[in-house]
């Protein structure tokens, strides 16, 4: 049985399962259909490449991973609406208002979100986002034509809205930068290669799968240590600036979820840990004082390899939710 978070992230699950490269002409239905994806045409994607701009307009709920020109037209009252934002790893997010016609005194709001929020659980964490919670939120009923344009500070942003007056509504455009050193992540699929560096930052990175997964470090660098050395969650990595951990979970928020290993120590090779949870994430926790690099891959888990145990060194988690 799927677990309520995987029913609340259906079409986000979806998504995600797509292939890598056929991700960036995925569009999403409403969600309360069958066929919650559409594949867009052959025509439209040779538009695309040939740099025509993409329009569509927006449902109550929706998601997208295309840069576009994109229309919300009320035709009732709509009261609980958002919108899901997704690049590639490296990339950013920016949402620039063209034609905003709420009524913000009567109950309206357009907000953006600088992350994602799941039933109140937020990615980025608030202890890995650069910014408090308060400045993650940009309402345009406060910010007007000060603000009209928001970038995101990872590779997920959304918005919230609200429109009582049918034939209310606005038009944004959503473009994507390139982030030359990505930070927190969500995979858009379940499967993948990355490298996180952190470059003399005190920050903290995480990457999120929101899949049951096989996840392999083939390559840690952490500039203070040299060797491979793993600690059980009840002993962690206490003491150390510099350190990279697993968690799983059933949310979204990684400061929420269950530590299950640390890295310590840089090494070359592989360790590798099967996470039957319904969120894996790694995440690098780095002092500022050294360049840190990590480089994994990773696959979903299916029930064959989570009846297999025997091959791994490293304790397996969450398997009965699978």
């Amino acid at each position: 049985m799927p677990s309520a978070f995987q029913l609340q992230c259906h079409f986000v699950l979806i998504f995600l399962a797509a292939s890598k490269g056929e991700t960036r002409y995925l569009e999403v239905r409403d969600v309360s259909e069958d066929e919650p994806f559409l594949l867009l045409s052959e025509d439209l994607k040779r538009e695309l490449s040939a740099g025509q701009i993409y329009r569509r307009s927006l449902r109550c709920i929706d998601m997208l991973s295309i840069a576009g020109q994109f229309t919300f037209t009320a035709d009732q009252p709509q009261l609980h609406c958002a919108t899901f934002f997704i690049g590639e790893p490296e990339e950013l997010i920016t949402i620039d208002y063209d034609f905003v016609n709420i009524d913000c005194r009567g109950g309206d709001f357009l907000k953006v979100f600088d992350g994602w929020i799941l039933k109140g659980e937020k990615f980025p964490s608030s202890l890995d986002h650069p910014l408090p919670t308060s400045r993650r939120y940009v309402d345009f009923c406060e910010s007007g034509d000060i603000q009209r344009s928001i970038r995101s500070s990872q590779n997920v942003a959304m918005i919230f809205f609200r429109i009582h007056e049918p034939g209310n509504g606005f038009t944004i455009t959503v473009k994507k930068n390139t982030n030359l050193f990505p930070c927190n992540v969500i995979s858009q699929t379940p499967s993948g290669r990355f490298t996180m560096v952190i470059p003399h930052q005190h920050r903290n990175c995480s990457f999120s799968i929101i899949y049951p997964v096989v996840i392999k470090i083939s390559d840690l660098i952490l500039g203070h240590l040299n060797g491979l050395f793993l600690k059980k969650p009840s002993a962690g990595c206490a003491g150390v600036g510099d350190f990279v951990e697993l968690l799983g979970g059933t949310g979204l928020d990684p400061s929420k979820m269950f530590p299950l290993a640390d890295l310590c120590h840089s090494f070359h090779g592989s360790a590798q840990m099967k996470i039957g949870c319904d969120n894996t994430v790694l995440r690098m926790v780095s002092s500022g004082k050294y360049i840190n690099r990590v480089t994994f891959e990773y696959h979903q888990l299916d029930l064959q390899e989570a009846e297999n145990r025997k091959e791994n060194s490293i304790e397996e988690f969450c398997f009965p939710s699978i």
